[in-house]
């Protein structure tokens, strides 16, 4: 079954990296990239039903829609001056850093790979980046069945 291969992806990168959480975001009809598989260290909040956070207006995605690359803050709050991203750092549980990844399909967003440190900043080794690329490509390969 997708759903739980899709689960074990998020579970997998979170291992891997040791990171506070690890999310995918799928792109569904009438809401906008909701966190459809978390997995989560112990202690760290769910953002699951988290809904302070327009990402339509999210300078994170709209960057992944401009560059279609992965979006790597070694240290959120120096990365945006938006006042919405910054009050999402909080919503988030303190998010001090992120490896954001894009799933393209047929041209269009179809999902969304992230791993969150929170706490303090962390610099995310090269390794790292390539896991989350790698999730990223699995999570394709799933929705492409």
């Amino acid at each position: 079954m997708a759903a739980v291969s899709l689960q074990r992806v998020v579970e997998d990168l979170l291992a891997e990296t040791r990171a506070s959480r690890c999310t995918l975001r799928l792109d569904v009809p009438d809401d906008f990239f909701p966190v459809a598989h978390e997995a989560l260290a112990p202690g760290v909040p769910s953002i699951r039903d988290e809904r302070n956070t327009d990402l339509r207006n999210a300078p994170v995605v709209r960057q992944l829609l401009e560059t279609k690359r992965q979006v790597v803050h070694d240290d959120c709050a120096s990365a945006f001056d938006d006042p919405a991203f910054q009050r999402m750092l909080g919503d988030y549980g303190g998010l001090a850093a992120q490896i954001v990844t894009p799933v393209f399909l047929d041209g269009r967003l179809a999902a969304i790979v992230s791993l969150h440190q929170l706490g303090l900043p962390r610099r995310w080794s090269e390794d790292e980046r390539d896991r989350a690329a790698g999730a990223a490509d699995r999570v394709a390969a799933l929705l492409r069945g």
